[in-house]
């Protein structure tokens, strides 16, 4: 254990500099360039992976993964600001707080999607950010129409169990 902590540590040394560089190419920020390439060295240490020999080519899937997920998070993010600013009419009317809190609903959204299963992830949100039909999700995904009203069925539930659980 030590000595993957160890080889993490000489991996940051050798390499943190190239993979803040070129996250920062990908980014054009050089903060969001140094959080992501913590967040990379971070999930190694969590991981513990046996490093391949091609270094930069392994950080920089890691990193490019992450990149994609913040990406994600931000266009969600935006999205549901834009609703609310729809909604609200203005945006003088979105206070800090209630940024903070859509941002905290979000991110719980987020990881209500990613607990669960890809298969239901996906009938889920093509049912509801798509506003496919059951039949059209059924030979999208390659399922029966009861399967994808299962999944859909699944997703709802653990929707509706989370916020009573919260309430």
């Amino acid at each position: 254990m030590v000595d993957a902590i160890a080889d993490i540590g000489g991996l940051y040394a050798a390499h943190g500099g190239w993979l803040r560089d070129w996250l920062r190419r990908h980014t054009r920020c050089p903060q969001r360039a140094a959080d992501l390439a913590q967040d990379t060295f971070c999930r190694l240490l969590e991981r513990r992976p046996v490093l391949p020999d091609d270094a930069k080519r392994y950080l920089a899937t890691v990193a490019r993964r992450l990149l994609i997920d913040d990406i994600r998070a931000r266009e969600v993010e935006r999205a549901y600001l834009d609703v609310l600013g729809d909604r609200f009419g203005t945006a003088d009317h979105l206070t800090p707080e209630h940024i903070a809190e859509a941002v905290q609903l979000l991110h719980g959204i987020l990881r209500l999607l990613e607990a669960l299963p890809p298969v239901t992830r996906q009938a889920f949100l093509l049912r509801r950010l798509e506003g496919m039909a059951h039949a059209d999700i059924a030979t999208a995904l390659g399922l029966s129409d009861r399967t994808v009203k299962r999944h859909i069925a699944a997703a709802y539930a653990r929707c509706y169990a989370l916020a009573y659980v919260d309430a």
